[in-house]
C-alpha cells in the first residue's frame, strides 16, 4: 500500500510533508523545495522510511547483513505506530511533534522546529520510557529523510550524488563529491541486502575527519537535501539502500561506531542533539550550503555580544612570542599597532608560564607568572585598556598538561578502564564534577572578572577518543563530558555578560554547529602562514558561516608586499585577525596593511550577510597548490566582491569569472600590492595575473 500524505507545513520555500502508511501506521518524513511541481513527484519511489530511527539492546536488527553495518529499521523502529501530531507557533517560530507509539510502553517524539523565514529547520528526536522496564538505547538518530530522491524514475542510475566535506588538522574543509554508485549503494537485482555508508568521527574532537555535514544531490531535477549536526561529541552520518530510494539520515554515533548505549529507567526520557536540516531546488553546492551556514549567523553570530556585530579586528599575539608573553613585549607590540584599527588584543597561551616549562605542559594551574608579569596581570591590561582595545585571554579550560600540579588530581580526572585517561601530555578534567566546576570558576572566570578581560580564546588541543569512565558506555560518559562542558561556557557567559569567546581546538577540530551557536567565532586552522590558508578559509563557507570564521594574517618583518598582500586578502574570506613581527614592520608594509584593514571595513557588511560562490580548477594539494581559486562573496544592497588568489604552477594567462545575474559589475576598489590588469566587461571578470603566490580583491558596486 502505498503512503498517503498524513499533513504537509509549509516552511518558506520548502515543505514538510508528512506520509502515513494506513496499514503499518508508521509515519515517514519528507523535506521538499516548495518551487518544484508536486507532479513531478513518483509515486513508486516514496518507499515508507520511519522518520524516528532508534534501536533498544535486544531487538531484532533488520535484514540481512545489517550488524556492523547500520542499525536502522530494525525491530524497534518496525514496532512504533502514530499516535498524534500537534502543531504550535509561538512568537515567529512553529514547533510539529510528531508521537509515535509501541505496544511496549515506549513514547517516541519527533520534534521540527522552524523560525519563520529560515531556509533550514532543526530537527531532533526524544524517547520516553513509560514502561515499568529499564531500556537501554544502542542507536538513536536525531533526523531520518526517506525516499530520496521523489522525483527520480527507478533507481536513478547516476542521479544521485553524496556529498561530505572532510577535515584533517591544518587542511580542513575538502569537499568530496561521490556518486552513490562509486559507494556500492546501488540496489541489487533483490531488494535484500541492507547497504549502507555510515561515517562520522569519534571523540571530543568532533571535527578530526569529517565536519558534520552530508547531502544527497539529484543532478538530474537539480535538488539538494542535507544537514549538520549539531553536537561536541561523536556523531554519524547514514546513507541507507535497501530498495530504489535513498535515506539519509544522523546524529549520535551509535553502539557501533561511538561505543554510546544510554539506559532510560522507567518514567525518564533522552532527547538526541539537533540536526539542521535544509533543501533547495538548485545544481549550486554553494547555494545549498549557504543556507545551512545561515543558522550559524542567526543561531550563534547573532546572539553573540553587542561589541561582536560590526565584526572587529582581532590581534593575537601568539605568532608574535609563541607562547611566550610578558608585560615588556605586550607593551611594546601594544605601542606599534595602538590606533590602527584593532578591538581585540588577545594574550594567547604561556601568561602562566614557570621558567623552563613550555606552555603546553604547564597549562591547568593557572596562575599569572611573576617572571613574565613582575608587576602583575593588572598593569599589563590596563596598557591594552588605555590604547582603546578590549583585553582577551586564552584558557585551555578541559585539558591540562604534564608539568602542572592540576595533572595529578586524579580524582578529578577523566578514566578510562579505571586509569586516568592520559595522552602524550595531557590529561582531562571530569567536567561533571562539582569539585572541578568551582576549580574552573575560581581559575577562569574569577581571572576574567578580576582582570576586567572582554574576551576569552577557549583552546583543545587534545581529543578523548571513543569515551571514557563513569556512565553505562565510553560514548554516553563522552556525551555527559562534553554537555558539561557546554554548560560551563554558559555559565562563562552567566558570570561575565558581554564576554566574546572564541572557539579554537587546534585549529578547526570544534567547528560544528552546537558550539558554535554558544560562541562569537572560531579560529580553524593552525596553518597560519601557509600557502594554504586561503583554499582552507574558502572551503569553509560551506560549513560555518563566514561572519562565524576567524583567518589569521601572520605578518614577517621579511614578508615582500605581495606575500602580505596575499596574507591580508586572506582575511577577507572571514574574520580579521593579525598577528606576527608588528613592531618591526617598515612603513611602507604598514601601509599596506592599513589599506587592507581599510577595505576590511568596507566589505564587512558583506561578510555578515550574503551568498558565497566558489570559482577555479579543483586543487589537487593543499600542501603543494598549483591553479587559482576565487570567492565571489554577494551580499544586499548591489555590493560584492571578489577575493583572487594564484598559486604556483604554469600561469594562467588570463582569469575569467562569469558573475551571477544581478551581481554588481563596476570595480569600486581594488586591493592588490600593485598595480593589476583586471577589468569587467559582459558580466566577466578578466584578470592577467602577473605573478604566481599573488592575490587580488575587488570591491564591486
Amino acid at each position: 500500500m502505498h503512503p498517503e500524505v498524513l499533513q504537509e507545513y509549509k516552511l518558506g520555500d520548502m515543505v514538510a510533508r508528512y506520509l502515513i502508511n494506513r496499514d503499518s501506521m508508521q509515519v515517514g518524513f519528507q523535506l521538499l523545495p516548495e518551487n518544484v511541481s508536486q507532479e513531478n513527484i513518483v509515486t513508486d519511489n516514496c518507499f515508507m522510511e520511519s522518520l524516528i530511527q532508534y534501536k533498544l539492546t535486544g531487538d531484532i536488527y533488520n535484514e540481512a547483513y545489517a550488524g556492523g553495518c547500520s542499525m536502522r529499521n530494525g525491530e524497534s523502529v518496525r514496532k512504533l505506530k502514530f499516535s498524534e501530531q500537534t502543531d504550535e507557533f509561538v512568537g515567529e517560530q512553529l514547533q510539529v511533534n510528531t508521537i509515535m507509539m509501541d505496544e511496549d510502553g515506549h513514547r517516541l517524539i519527533h520534534h521540527l522546529v522552524w523560525l519563520k523565514n529560515m531556509p533550514y529547520v532543526r530537527i531532533s528526536c526524544t524517547f520516553e520510557n513509560q514502561s515499568k522496564t529499564n531500556c537501554c538505547l544502542e542507536m538513536f538518530e536525531s533526523f531520518s529523510l526517506g525516499g530520496l530522491s521523489p522525483y527520480m524514475q527507478g533507481d536513478g542510475n547516476g542521479t544521485l550524488w553524496l556529498h561530505r566535506v572532510r577535515s584533517v588538522w591544518s587542511q580542513e574543509g575538502r569537499h568530496e563529491a561521490i556518486p552513490v554508485e562509486d559507494l556500492q549503494l546501488e540496489p541489487a537485482w533483490d531488494p535484500h541486502a541492507v547497504r549502507c555508508e555510515r561515517f562520522g568521527q569519534a571523540g571530543s574532537m568532533p571535527v578530526n575527519r569529517f565536519f558534520p555535514f552530508a547531502a544527497i544531490e539529484d543532478r538530474k531535477n537539480h535538488v539538494f537535501w542535507g544537514a549538520q549536526i549539531a553536537h561536541p561529541a561523536s556523531w554519524q552520518m547514514e546513507v541507507y539502500r535497501k530498495d530504489n530510494g535513498l535515506a539519509l539520515s544522523g546524529g549520535l554515533a551509535d553502539r557501533e561506531l561511538g561505543h554510546w548505549m544510554k539506559q532510560v529507567n522507567p518514567g525518564k526520557n533522552f532527547t538526541t542533539p539537533e540536526a539542521i536540516v535544509s533543501t533547495a531546488h538548485t545544481n549550486s553546492f554553494d547555494i545549498f550550503t549557504g543556507r545551512l551556514t545561515t543558522a550559524g549567523l542567526v543561531e550563534g553570530f547573532l546572539k553573540a555580544p553587542e561589541s561582536e556585530q560590526d565584526l572587529p579586528i582581532v590581534f593575537n599575539e601568539y605568532c608574535t612570542t609563541w607562547g611566550n608573553p610578558s608585560h615588556e613585549n605586550i607593551c611594546e607590540i601594544v605601542d606599534a599597532i595602538k590606533g590602527k584599527g584593532f578591538k581585540y588584543f588577545v594574550i594567547d597561551c604561556g601568561w602562566y608560564k614557570e621558567n623552563g616549562i613550555p606552555w603546553d605542559i604547564g597549562m591547568g594551574d593557572y596562575e599569572v607568572s611573576s617572571e613574565l608579569f613582575p608587576d602583575g596581570m593588572e598593569k599589563t591590561v590596563q596598557v591594552i585598556k588605555d590604547a582603546g582595545m578590549i583585553p582577551g585571554i586564552w584558557f585551555e579550560i578541559e585539558n591540562v598538561g604534564s608539568a602542572s600540579h592540576a595533572y595529578h588530581l586524579t580524582e578529578h580526572l577523566l578514566h578510562k578502564d579505571n586509569a586516568v585517561l592520559t595522552t602524550y601530555f595531557r590529561r582531562f578534567w571530569d567536567m561533571q564534577d562539582p569539585w572541578v566546576d568551582k576549580y574552573l570558576t575560581d581559575k577562569v572566570i574569577g581571572t576574567l572578572k578580576k582582570y576586567g578581560f572582554g574576551y576569552m580564546k577557549i583552546d583543545y588541543n587534545e581529543t578523548i577518543g571513543i569515551g571514557c569512565d563513569g556512565a553505562e558506555s565510553p560514548g554516553e560518559a563522552l556525551r555527559e563530558n562534553m554537555e558539561a562542558t557546554v554548560s560551563f561556557i554558559e555559565k562563562v557567559k552567566e558570570e561575565v555578560p558581554g564576554i566574546v569567546l572564541e572557539n579554537c581546538a587546534s585549529g578547526g577540530h570544534r567547528l560544528e554547529p552546537k558550539l558554535m551557536s554558544v560562541m562569537s567565532m572560531a579560529s580553524f586552522s593552525d596553518a597560519h602562514e601557509c600557502e594554504e590558508i586561503p583554499i582552507i578559509a574558502a572551503n569553509l563557507h560551506w560549513v560555518i558561516h563566514p561572519a562565524q570564521s576567524q583567518i589569521w594574517a601572520v605578518i614577517r618583518q621579511d614578508d615582500s608586499l605581495k606575500r602580505i598582500a596575499y596574507s591580508i586578502s586572506n582575511t577577507f574570506l572571514g574574520r580579521m585577525c593579525i598577528s606576527g613581527d608588528v613592531t618591526q614592520l617598515a612603513p611602507e608594509k604598514w601601509n599596506l596593511i592599513k589599506q587592507g584593514i581599510s577595505f576590511y571595513g568596507k566589505i564587512k557588511d558583506i561578510i555578515k550577510e550574503g551568498q558565497s560562490y566558489r570559482y577555479g580548477p579543483k586543487i589537487k594539494s593543499a600542501r603543494h597548490p598549483e591553479g587559482w581559486q576565487a570567492l565571489l562573496r554577494v551580499g544586499k544592497n548591489k555590493q560584492a566582491y571578489v577575493v583572487i588568489h594564484v598559486f604556483d604552477g604554469k600561469l594562467p594567462e588570463v582569469i575569467e569569472i562569469e558573475l551571477p545575474e544581478d551581481v554588481p559589475d563596476h570595480i569600486r576598489q581594488i586591493y592588490a600590492h600593485q598595480e593589476m590588469e583586471v577589468s569587467i566587461k559582459d558580466r566577466k571578470i578578466y584578470y592577467r595575473p602577473s605573478e604566481n603566490k599573488s592575490a587580488v580583491t575587488l570591491w564591486l558596486e
